[in-house]
């Protein structure tokens, strides 16, 4: 039995996500664009999952833009918001940790002109709102900061920082994909005029994402070619699609209660995995010892390569990760950690065990029976090439 300790990168499909879905890929086929019947069927079932996506998030149905993924909402939102209001300033304030969306849209934007500022992070990677406030000038038009770390789960002050912002009358955009299956994602609490998330992270399918736009924002469109998303994304909607992320989303956020409890469940679940793996010699939990999300624990591992780790853990069943699954592969440590001051040595170690809604006590047991042994046995293979190169005539 395969034990699946990465949800950070996607989760499982719900059933009850698939069932929403089913009619859309089966009799209700139209394109929401059409004003025939099956036209008007499946714009029906595009306007019940915007409704159900403002009712979560605290917003007006016109202001929910469906996406094809939270890449595509952090790449509209920061670009679109940038270029609508360059006549204002060209100056973007973001963190040196965020995901790599949101890095790379904001080096398109500065070799288009455009001055980005990366705030730096203290050793749990939590970004200083008076750090933000410091970087803030009268030629800052946007600043955007994640909710929480997808790499080592740290959970940022993003209430405190969006009040930066609204106090200097600048755009916040809030990077909420990691975050949306634990925490509230109420953007007037949270003083965001721009927020992304994603389906596949929650429970829906791969494929769907959304950016709520506060009324009143200017936003210029990434895609053109069609009047879709109220002018604002271009393309036929993925209806299917939009219906199981807004099915999703309902299923982790409609009850608060029932999503503190299943977030009390994971972070014990956690905490247990934790404590078994920091009881091993020479392994570190990174991110924020408490300000992080329940289910993300992140470690680095002395004479470990993390990517051998993650190669040993998948022969023996467990699936995991080094950090995020869009940078999987690269030879690169990561940025989040180096950011952190973390050095590349170090960095090289790193392991990311998420873990979700089917994640048991029996699955945690079994990584830290077989975590013990492997590593044991990769420090003893690494030892014996380092013993073997010394000995080696020059």
């Amino acid at each position: 039995m395969t034990v699946y300790l990465d949800h950070a990168a996607t989760t499982p499909l719900r059933p009850e996500v698939l069932e929403a879905m089913l009619p859309y890929l089966t009799e209700h086929h139209g394109n929401p664009s059409s004003i025939h019947g099956s036209g008007r069927r499946a714009r029906l079932g595009l306007d019940e999952a915007r409704e159900t996506v403002a009712r979560i998030v605290g917003a007006k149905p016109r202001e929910i833009v469906f996406t094809g993924s939270g890449t595509e909402a952090d790449n509209l939102a920061i670009k679109g918001a940038a270029w609508a209001n360059s006549a204002r300033g060209r100056r973007v304030v973001t963190s040196s940790v965020e995901h790599k969306a949101v890095l790379h849209a904001c080096a398109v934007l500065e070799r288009n002109g455009f001055e980005i500022t990366y705030l730096p992070v203290d050793r749990y990677g939590r970004v200083d709102p008076a750090d933000v406030a410091a970087a803030i000038t009268e030629h800052t038009t946007l600043v955007s900061v994640m909710y929480a770390n997808n790499e080592v789960g740290t959970v940022q002050p993003i209430q405190e920082i969006g009040s930066v912002c609204r106090e200097r009358r600048v755009l916040f955009h809030v990077d909420a994909v990691q975050a949306a299956p634990f925490l509230s994602l109420d953007v007037d609490d949270l003083q965001a005029d721009l927020l992304s998330l994603s389906a596949h992270k929650l429970g829906g399918p791969k494929g769907a994402g959304a950016l709520f736009v506060r009324q009143g924002t200017a936003l210029l469109p990434q895609l053109s070619g069609g009047s879709q998303e109220r002018q604002r994304r271009a393309g036929t909607e993925n209806v299917a699609g939009v219906a199981g992320f807004a099915r999703a989303l309902d299923l982790v956020q409609a009850d608060a209660n029932a999503r503190e409890e299943e977030n009390a469940r994971q972070a014990a679940l956690r905490d247990r995995l934790v404590d078994g793996l920091l009881a091993l010699a020479a392994v570190e939990l990174t991110g924020h010892p408490a300000e992080r999300l329940p289910n993300n624990a992140s470690f680095l591992i002395e004479d470990v390569e993390g990517g051998d780790l993650v190669a040993a853990l998948d022969l023996e069943g467990i699936e995991a990760s080094t950090g995020s699954a869009c940078t999987t592969g690269s030879v690169d440590p990561s940025h989040v950690l180096l950011a952190m001051g973390i050095d590349e040595a170090r960095a090289h170690g790193s392991l990311r065990l998420t873990l979700g809604r089917e994640t048991t006590t029996d699955d945690v047991d079994r990584m830290l029976d077989v975590a013990p042994r492997v590593i044991e046995r990769l420090r003893g293979a690494r030892a014996e090439v380092a013993a073997t190169a010394s000995a080696a005539p020059a």
